[in-house]
């Protein structure tokens, strides 16, 4: 973990299935000390949605973590060297019925994470970066 003169983090994880409960440890910590508790609930989620993202995109394999802040919020920053975007479903109202709740089924509900990103954060995109791989990012306002 590379900790920056202003406080920023820069970390290096597996990507696993642990990784997301690590991330969210460390960038918790980094919040509460810039006193920005108030976006902690939106900023952990996104954290989580990101990370676990690029974990299942690259399994085993390195994924990194960036949290920085400036005069507009903090940034949530997840790379992985997979060049594919994400995709994200189509937008609809969802209820109950058009969940399957068995337990066959049960992780086949997923994929809104992007929603909820997009959600909760002030502006957000993908970046590819010139080394290999993209970062996928969310700016969150204080």
């Amino acid at each position: 973990m590379v900790m920056t003169a202003t406080g920023d983090l820069l970390m290096p994880l597996m990507g696993t299935p642990c990784a997301v409960g690590l991330a969210r440890t460390l960038v918790d910590a980094r919040i509460r000390n810039w006193n920005y508790s108030h976006i902690l609930d939106n900023a952990l989620l996104v954290v989580s949605e990101l990370v676990t993202n690029a974990a299942r995109q690259t399994p085993h394999e390195e994924i990194r973590l960036q949290l920085s802040r400036d005069a507009h919020g903090i940034v949530i920053a997840v790379w992985d060297a997979d060049y594919a975007l994400p995709q994200s479903k189509p937008v609809k109202a969802l209820t109950l019925e058009d969940l399957d709740l068995s337990e066959e089924a049960f992780d086949d509900n997923g994929g809104w994470g992007l929603h909820i990103v997009q959600a909760l954060s002030s502006k957000c995109g993908v970046t590819g970066d010139p080394a290999g791989g993209k970062w996928i990012w969310s700016r969150i306002r204080p």
